[in-house]
């Protein structure tokens, strides 16, 4: 048996090489459309931590806020919360703080709202709102058993 291939070689380049030729620069092209999904990824991931973080820091103020106006006689909730986040932002962390408090005969509630910072440029930041609770001291006379 005589064997064709053996005494014709093939003509024109290999098959690889010519696979090769034209896939040519198909890397560059890969990675210039994949590179702006992986950019918006990593701005998404750390845009959720500024605002998991400003939510973390704003109850944090609400809870302090919460804590000095339930002592007996308590005042100065909404300062106490500011003070809070001034003392651990700098006051740059949450913007347009807010801080509103309501009470009743036996509880005090404390509400801090403002905006997480943007890595979007123009755009207001997303809302932060936090809220905490704490029942009002007071003293009361023992009861005679």
């Amino acid at each position: 048996m005589i064997d064709v291939a053996a005494h014709h070689p093939p003509t024109g380049p290999p098959r690889s090489a010519t696979k090769a030729a034209s896939e040519r620069g198909s890397a560059t092209v890969q990675t210039a459309m994949l590179f702006p999904v992986v950019l918006l990824l990593v701005f998404g991931i750390i845009q959720g931590a500024l605002w998991f973080h400003a939510r973390h820091i704003a109850l944090g103020a609400a809870q302090e806020g919460a804590r000095a106006a339930s002592a007996q006689g308590g005042t100065g909730a909404d300062q106490r919360a500011h003070q809070f986040v001034r003392d651990l932002t700098g006051g740059t962390l949450i913007r347009d703080l807010d801080v509103g408090v309501t009470s009743t005969t036996d509880t005090v509630t404390v509400i801090v709202t403002g905006r997480a910072p943007s890595l979007v440029p123009g755009s207001g930041g997303l809302i932060v709102e936090q809220s905490a609770t704490a029942t009002i001291e007071q003293f009361t006379e023992p009861s005679e058993s």
